[in-house]
């Protein structure tokens, strides 16, 4: 029998289920994501660091965990929810359960709790703070709770971040599913089956990273550029002087509020290269240049969220992982926005009126997620190579 465990929220409530993975404690501030599949790559996705992950879909685990679906060399998230957690996995690539997976990497899991309760009632009261423990008291846990650091005022980008540079390696490196000597961990990174159109001349890209997913980069060798990932840290200067012939600032973890240190480098490259920024790269942009942010009720996580592209017209479902956005009416230094959500309206995208720069607030590489919104790296390059 598998022994029992409880997730208890900060605002007292409890659920009761069973415990998978690691047998430990973990606190986070619980989050709730909408894809259907890529249970995976949602695990090692850096911008669910310092979160407690519920998948909304009821079933996990059934396809196992293979050698690659990673999106960086670790799990990111600190404990992981789900209503059924399957442990006989059937799937052709799969190497070891999501079980062993957890369990190999100190991540506890709760299985058996009502996720559609638990997702109605954050939809409802919001996200808080929530703790996994097999060993203590609801009550113990709610004690415990209260004396831990929250999540808004944690800066987990410098946490998840590359120490070093690296270049990602060729199309057939990545097919081969090798990870770049300073990303080697235990697990290796593979191709994903999207590929975009080769350019006839390659681009050197540089990709500040503040918790990038491999397919990011997968997706941009992919298309002909030469990529060079760098740490949160790298000054404005150091980044040019690699001479990039354009700019990429990943998505990422927390509030972007406690970087205004890499507001700051974003600032001094604006005008000097092409740049675009994906999610907290987005938000960073607008901060950059005199915008503000703030937090979303429950987030924005899952593969379903359709945004409107205002420069078409057009409709594109959207892969989303963020907890703040941009506030529009704060908008400055020459940005518009270009993409609204449809759900509640809020930023998903800016361009600005002068200088060669676009950002968008979800996930053009999905991983998980639909494949929608390739276009924005073509756009991206077609401003970059013109």
């Amino acid at each position: 029998m598998a022994k029992k465990a409880i997730l208890v929220l900060e605002d007292g409530s409890v659920y009761e289920g069973y415990s998978f993975g690691a047998e430990d404690n973990a606190y986070g501030e619980v989050v709730f994501n909408t894809s259907m599949t890529g249970y995976q790559e949602m695990l090692t996705d850096p911008s669910y660091a310092g979160q407690i992950l519920v998948p909304t879909y009821p079933m996990i685990g059934n396809y196992g965990i293979n050698e690659s679906d990673f999106e960086s060399k670790q799990i990111q998230v600190r404990g992981f929810a789900v209503r059924e957690y399957c442990s006989q996995p059937s799937h052709w690539r799969s190497t070891v359960t999501l079980h062993k997976f957890l369990q190999d990497n100190g991540i506890p899991g709760i299985s058996g709790i009502d996720t559609r309760a638990l997702t109605r009632h954050i939809r409802s009261i919001g996200v808080m703070m929530g703790i996994i423990t097999s060993e203590m008291t609801a009550e113990e846990a709610l004690g415990g709770l209260k004396n831990l650091p929250k999540y808004d005022f944690t800066d987990f980008v410098h946490l998840v971040s590359t120490e070093k540079p690296y270049e990602w390696q060729s199309d057939t490196s990545v097919l081969a599913g090798r990870i770049p000597d300073s990303e080697q961990g235990e697990r290796r990174g593979a191709a994903t089956s999207s590929v975009i159109a080769s350019a006839a001349k390659q681009s050197r890209i540089v990709v500040l990273d503040l918790g990038l997913k491999y397919n990011m980069l997968r997706i941009l060798s992919q298309s002909g550029c030469q990529v060079t990932a760098v740490p949160c840290t790298t000054s404005a200067d150091d980044i040019l002087a690699l001479n990039p012939d354009g700019i990429v600032l990943s998505p990422g973890p927390g509030d972007p509020a406690l970087l205004n240190d890499i507001a700051e480098i974003v600032k001094k490259l604006a005008g000097e290269k092409p740049i675009m920024g994906i999610c907290l790269g987005h938000q960073l942009i607008g901060r950059a240049l005199g915008a503000k942010t703030f937090k979303l009720k429950f987030g924005h996580r899952g593969g379903n969220h359709p945004v409107r592209d205002l420069a078409t017209g057009k409709v594109y479902i959207t892969a989303q992982n963020h907890g703040y956005a941009i506030d529009a009416d704060t908008l400055k230094g020459g940005l518009e926005v270009s993409h609204i959500n449809l759900n509640d309206d809020t930023v998903e995208g800016l361009r600005h009126r002068d200088l060669p720069i676009l950002s968008i607030q979800y996930h053009s590489e999905a991983s998980p997620g639909p494949l929608d919104n390739m276009y924005l790296f073509e756009r991206f390059l077609e401003m970059v190579r013109g």
